[in-house]
């Protein structure tokens, strides 16, 4: 008997951040047990596929980056199909299945894969497989999980309806040579009814289907846990989770062999981290301290002098910091794991020869000749919420029963709502897991393996240089991660808590309105490099209108706008200028109005044509006729003046802030203004806004 021969599909994946690669990895983990070979490849590497060329099922993971844009990884593919000479036939020997991830914080929810998906059809491509719309706000795993599931099954029916129609092309031009056809089984005949029900094939039904192909899965446990307390924690599960059979996740091919090496090698700098553009490193040349000490947060202002380098921005602008983890959380990773005598050893990495899994290549993101210090500090995401692979991974590097089994409630599918819970809601590190499981204790080859790449931190530009040459500043709230029960230690964010120590001891007390502090003449350095894609700039015509909404930092971008407006009318005093609008707000007019000085100034020298602000925690003033909290309730006020700019003068209008409840509200009050002005219902006015938004005049810088 001849061995099965496995089915080759090609796995396509486009990440920002590690997501959709892992996720691609996964798939091709378990493809081997289910008789398929995928062919992985990141989208970028076009030399390794050819579409044009394709004949087997194309399966695409593919994630969503800024307000709605496909990952810098696919933009060379994006802008490739969007050729608008290609025909429409020019993709219909593709049959593929698109799995894209996002978060519906955002507005234009999996956008990136939305784009793609939309524009394959249009050349011609059809589904084997119903596209899975993955969202990070709940839980990636809720669709990942099932859709992967299903994935087998529609591999299977994709490639039996091939085979039906290869058997009955071949019979055909048989009988058309003369010779006599092969016998085709009558109930094998409906290659068009199988494409039917593939194409209309749902992930309700993947959900009842994955239950055979996880009972597949190698590991079943059945062990009991005795629990006394009856509320369950990160490291304690209650019945009946503590009594039920699980299914767990295969367990992933280690693939990376770690040597460590006392020989002295080439130092590393923060530059070798990037390999796709020029880094700068410039030092902080101011730091003031934008509110007041009993504010809710606290925000940053830093400027660094850019004078001596070829870095260039427009106001609007967003750029890079490259940032390290905390070293204190870095060195006590190192004792945990019993590294730190060999904290200055060099690190060979190499692929294991015996590894199964597939595809295997080194990370690109850990220099050669980098010691474990600095893969820890520079290089991996330590803070990163453990994936359930790596949950599943840490199982057998943990010694203690009770700790192994509930490392396998966690990632198991009966424990998903814990997982949920406990894991990825409160942002559990690694660090967390290993105070919760003492008895775990991972190998240096397992966090290079499961621990995605540490992300420079992007923030918008809040100058302009033609105001400050040589200048560029920026402002940010340190982020607070409070303590809880699973996370024993409270945190800041890993840039701006960074930022903020690193600053700290340059800050001196400056008087003014906010009895803010201010810094000047460190000799601190930061590394930073240019983001290649933005679009959040003024209007090219400076006789056009617009309008700005920017509460708290939202507002930073907005002040290198007015800076460069003033400037251009200071130097250009026969141009024609528009009316410009900014609606800010903050929780107290005393504690954290950012920019109150500078935003006084721009109204009195006319840059600034209307100023509307609000105060969310402040009681309304007993002379106020309409009180307001939100920004979008001045935006309400003014309705009749956001409808004339928007679309009678051909306006623009700028939003930078929270995406999860501002922006959302901003677009709504839009909405209203443009379905009242207009007389039509919410859905036209939705095209509007849409409308807007492909003209590039309504503009969105936001982040959850």
């Amino acid at each position: 008997m001849c061995c099965e021969i496995k089915r080759r599909f090609l796995l396509l994946y486009a990440t920002q951040k590690g997501q959709a690669k892992a996720i691609a990895e996964e798939i091709c983990q378990q493809a081997d047990a289910h008789g398929f070979e995928p062919d992985i490849h990141c989208i970028t590497e076009s030399d390794k596929y050819n579409l044009v060329t394709e004949k087997d099922p194309l399966v695409i993971v593919i994630s969503t980056t800024g307000t709605g844009d496909p990952p810098d990884t696919a933009c060379k593919f994006v802008k490739e199909i969007k050729n608008k000479t290609l025909p429409p036939d020019y993709f219909a020997h593709l049959r593929y299945g698109l799995l894209g991830l996002g978060d519906s914080e955002y507005m234009f929810f999996c956008n990136g894969g939305k784009i793609v998906d939309k524009r394959l059809q249009e050349l011609g491509a059809q589904h084997f497989y119903e596209t899975g719309l993955a969202d990070d706000c709940v839980g990636l795993e809720i669709v990942v999980e099932p859709w992967i599931d299903g994935l087998w099954l529609a591999l299977r029916r994709e490639f039996t309806s091939r085979n039906i129609k290869e058997d009955m092309s071949n019979n055909l031009r048989a009988v058309s040579n003369g010779v006599s056809a092969m016998t085709v089984d009558p109930s094998m005949s409906g290659a068009c009814s199988l494409d039917s029900e593939i194409q209309h094939l749902k992930l309700e039904d993947l959900e009842v289907k994955a239950t055979d192909t996880l009972s597949q899965r190698p590991a079943n446990v059945h062990s009991v846990v005795s629990v006394q307390n009856t509320e369950p924690s990160l490291d304690r599960s209650v019945p009946p989770l503590s009594k039920s059979t699980l299914n767990i996740p295969a367990l992933p091919s280690e693939y990376i062999d770690v040597q460590f090496q006392d020989s002295a090698g080439q130092e590393l700098s923060v530059s070798s981290l990037i390999s796709d553009g020029t880094v700068f490193h410039v030092p902080v040349t101011k730091e003031v301290q934008l509110t007041r000490e009993d504010a809710v947060k606290t925000a940053l202002l830093l400027e660094l002098d850019i004078s001596k380098t070829t870095f260039c921005y427009q106001p609007g602008d967003a750029f890079c910091v490259i940032c390290p983890n905390n070293a204190r959380e870095v060195q006590e990773l190192l004792h945990i794991l019993g590294l730190s005598e060999r904290k200055e050893c060099f690190v060979c990495l190499k692929i294991k020869q015996a590894t199964k899994k597939k595809g295997a290549a080194l990370p690109e993101h850990i220099p050669e000749g980098s010691t474990v210090e600095f893969i820890l500090t520079w290089s991996l995401e330590i803070r990163a919420v453990p994936k359930k692979a790596f949950l599943r991974a840490l199982v057998e590097y943990t010694s203690d029963a009770r700790e192994k089994r509930r490392l396998q409630e966690l990632c198991s599918k009966q424990g998903a709502s814990d997982y949920n819970s406990f894991i990825r809601d409160p942002n559990i590190c690694l660090l967390d897991l290993l105070h919760a499981f003492p008895t775990c204790r991972p190998p240096l080859n397992l966090l290079i393996e499961h621990l995605p790449k540490l992300q420079a931190r992007s923030y918008s530009a809040s100058s302009s240089n033609l105001f400050q040459p040589g200048k560029l500043q920026f402002v940010f709230n340190v982020v607070e991660f409070p303590s809880s029960p699973s996370r024993l230690v409270s945190r800041k964010g890993v840039c701006t808590g960074w930022l903020a120590e690193l600053v700290e001891p340059m800050l001196q007390p400056h008087k003014n309105s906010l009895n803010t502090k201010e810094g000047k003449s460190s000799t601190v350095k930061v590394s930073i490099f240019a983001r290649p894609i933005n679009t959040f700039h003024l209007p090219s015509d400076p006789s056009v209108p617009f309008m700005m909404v920017g509460p708290g930092t939202g507002v930073s971008p907005f002040i290198g706008f007015l800076q460069h407006r003033q400037k251009l009318q200071e130097e250009h005093t026969d141009w024609n200028f528009g009316e410009t609008w900014l609606f800010f707000g903050c929780r107290h007019q005393d504690r954290d109005y950012l920019f109150r000085d500078e935003l006084r100034s721009f109204v009195e020298n006319r840059t600034l044509t209307h100023l509307k602000v609000c105060f969310s925690r402040d009681p309304p003033a007993a002379a106020e006729k309409n009180p307001t909290k939100y920004v979008q309730d001045n935006i309400r006020l003014c309705a009749k003046e956001v409808a004339r700019v928007l679309l009678k003068e051909r306006g623009c209008f700028y939003v930078c802030g929270d995406a999860k409840h501002m922006a959302k509200d901003v677009n709504d009050t839009l909405v209203d203004i443009l379905s009242t002005d207009a007389g039509v219902d919410k859905l036209e006015a939705m095209k509007i806004l849409a409308t807007l938004r492909q003209e590039k005049r309504y503009l969105q810088d936001v982040w959850a």
